[in-house]
C-alpha cells in the first residue's frame, strides 16, 4: 500500500483551492466588509428604534415586524450551511492528495495537531484571564433576562446539551469509539464535523492507495463539489450586509436599550482577548515563522475581512488558499493540506469565546468557580472547540454544552445571542488567522523531498498546463506536482 500511495502522490496533480477565488475576489475589491459594517449600524439603529421599550411600537407589533427583518438572514445562514459539508469534505480529501511527499504528509499531521491543540489552550488561557480580570458579567442585573428571549435559539442550544450524557470514568471508551464515523452519511446529514474530518481523511489515504487512473475520477467530482459550492458561496455573500442588518435589528427589538451599556462591556471585552489573540498568532509568526508581523498582518488582510464578511472560514478557504501560496510563500502543497484542515477543526477564536463568555455567565448568576472548576473548563473548552462546524450561528450551541458541563444555567444564553451574530465574526476572522500562522510555521519546520522554490515553479507550470488541457486532474508520468 505505501508503494501505491508513492506512485500516486507522484503521478496524480490537480488544481488548488486558489483555483476556485474568481467568485470570492468580486466581494473582496467591492469591499463586503465595509458593507457588513455598515449593515451592522443601520441594524443595531433599527433595532432600537423599533425596540418595545422605546414606547414607539407595541411589543407584539415590534416582534412579529423583527422575525421579518430577520427573514433575509436565517435564509442566508441556511445556504452556508448547506454547503459547508460538502465544500470541507471534498477540500481535505483532495488536499490530502495534492502531497508530494508521504513522509512530510505524516510529519504535517502530527505537527499539525500539535499545533492546533496548543494555541487552542493558549486562547481558552487568554479567555478565562481577561474575564476573571475585568469581570463583565458585573455589569449586567441577571433579572434582565426575562425580556427579549429567543425562545426558538435557545430551545435548540437546550436540547443539544440534554441529549448530552455526562461524562463519566464508564462512559469515556464509549464517547472515544463514538468520535469515529460508524455511519458517515449520518455524520454528513448531522454536521458532525470531527467525524466528517475523520472520514474524509480515512477517504483521502484510502484515494491514495488506488492507481493514478482510478482515483481520478473520484478527485474531478470532488472538484467539481468545490467549484459549485463557491459559485454559491459568492452569490449568496452578495447578500451578506442585508442579512447582517435584519439579524441585528431582530437581536436589538429583543433586547432593547436597557441593557445596551452591560452587553457592550461585554462585547468589549470579547474584542479585547481577540485582539490579545491576534497579537499572540504574530508573535508564533514573528519567533518561529521568522516573518515581519507587520507585513504578514498586510500579507493576510484580504482573507482576514473576506472572514468577517462571510462569518465562515470554510467559505473562505479559496482566499486563505491563495493567500498561503502567494503573498505568504508557503508550498502549495503544505497549503492544501493545512487550510482545509484547519477550516475544519482549528476553532481558537471561538474556544475563547466558549471559554470567557461561561466565565461571564458564572459572574452574571454570581456562582463562584474554584480552580478545579476552571481546570475543568479550561479541557471542556478546548475539547468543545474540535470539530465544532465552520458555519455561522453555531458557537450558541457550543457555548451552551460548555455551560451545562459547568453547571451554569443556560437561561443567560437568551441575553448574548443577538450579539452572538457580531462577535461571531471576529471569531472567524481569528481562526482564519490562526491556519495561516500554523501554515507559516509548518512550512519552516516541516522537511520536504523538493525546495519549496522547486515546488513553486512546478505548480506555475502545471496552472499553464491546467489552461492549455483544461483538465483538473492530471496524469503525470513520472516526476513531482503539486496541486
Amino acid at each position: 500500500m505505501i508503494e501505491n500511495i508513492g506512485t500516486t502522490l507522484n503521478n496524480v496533480t490537480m488544481r488548488g483551492l486558489g483555483f476556485f477565488t474568481q467568485p470570492l475576489l468580486k466581494l473582496t475589491r467591492g469591499k463586503l466588509w465595509l458593507q457588513v459594517l455598515v449593515g451592522m449600524v443601520l441594524g443595531i439603529g433599527a433595532g432600537l428604534a423599533l425596540s418595545p421599550d422605546t414606547g414607539w411600537v407595541e411589543r407584539p407589533t415590534a416582534l412579529a415586524v423583527g422575525e421579518w427583518l430577520a427573514l433575509p438572514g436565517n435564509l442566508f445562514l441556511i445556504f452556508i450551511q448547506m454547503i459547508v459539508v460538502p465544500l470541507i469534505l471534498s477540500s481535505i480529501i483532495r488536499g490530502l492528495s495534492s502531497a508530494t511527499d508521504i513522509q512530510q504528509l505524516k510529519s504535517t499531521g502530527i505537527w499539525l495537531a500539535t499545533y492546533f491543540l496548543s494555541t487552542t489552550l493558549v486562547a481558552v488561557v487568554i479567555g478565562i484571564s481577561l474575564a476573571l480580570l475585568l469581570q463583565p458579567g458585573m455589569a449586567i442585573d441577571a433579572s434582565s433576562l426575562t425580556a427579549g428571549t429567543d425562545a426558538a435559539a435557545l430551545s435548540s442550544a437546550t436540547d443539544a446539551v440534554q441529549q448530552r450524557e455526562p461524562l463519566s470514568l464508564t462512559n469515556v471508551p464509549e464517547r472515544i469509539t463514538g468520535v469515529l464515523p460508524r455511519n458517515p452519511l449520518g455524520a454528513i446529514a448531522e454536521g458532525r464535523m470531527l467525524q466528517i474530518v475523520i472520514f474524509a481523511i480515512v477517504l483521502g489515504i484510502g484515494l491514495l492507495s488506488l492507481p493514478p487512473a482510478s482515483a481520478k475520477p473520484l478527485l474531478e467530482l470532488l472538484g467539481s463539489v468545490q467549484q459549485v459550492c463557491m459559485a454559491v458561496v459568492g452569490a449568496v455573500m452578495t447578500f451578506a450586509p442585508v442579512a447582517v442588518f435584519g439579524l441585528l435589528a431582530q437581536a436589538m427589538i429583543r433586547t432593547g436599550p436597557s441593557v445596551i451599556a452591560g452587553l457592550g462591556y461585554y462585547a468589549g471585552t470579547v474584542i479585547f482577548g481577540m485582539f490579545l489573540l491576534l497579537v499572540f498568532f504574530l508573535l508564533v509568526a514573528t519567533v518561529l515563522g521568522r516573518r515581519n508581523p507587520w507585513h504578514f498582518f498586510k500579507a493576510i488582510r484580504e482573507p482576514f475581512l473576506l472572514a468577517f464578511s462571510t462569518n465562515s472560514s470554510a467559505a473562505t478557504m479559496p482566499i486563505t488558499a491563495k493567500c498561503a501560496e502567494g503573498p505568504l510563500r508557503i508550498r502549495p502543497s503544505l497549503a492544501q493540506f493545512v487550510i482545509p484542515l484547519g477550516a475544519a477543526i482549528n476553532m481558537s477564536g471561538s474556544a475563547l469565546y466558549q471559554a470567557l463568555g461561561t466565565v461571564f455567565m458564572a459572574q452574571m448568576f454570581q456562582i463562584d468557580l474554584p480552580v478545579s472548576a476552571l481546570v475543568a473548563l479550561t479541557f471542556t473548552a478546548v475539547g468543545a472547540s474540535l470539530g465544532t462546524p465552520a458555519v455561522p450561528g453555531v458557537g450558541i450551541i457550543m457555548l451552551a454544552t460548555v455551560l451545562n458541563a459547568a453547571g451554569i444555567p443556560l437561561a443567560g444564553l437568551a441575553l448574548i445571542i443577538g450579539l452572538d451574530q457580531v462577535l461571531e465574526r471576529f471569531r472567524t476572522s481569528l481562526n482564519i488567522t490562526g491556519d495561516l500562522v500554523g501554515a507559516t510555521v509548518l512550512d519552516r519546520f516541516i522537511p520536504a523531498s523538493i525546495s519549496r522554490e522547486a515546488e513553486a515553479e512546478a505548480a506555475e507550470a502545471m496552472r499553464t498546463q491546467y489552461e492549455t488541457s483544461g483538465e483538473d486532474v492530471l496524469i503525470q508520468e513520472s516526476g513531482n506536482g503539486p496541486g
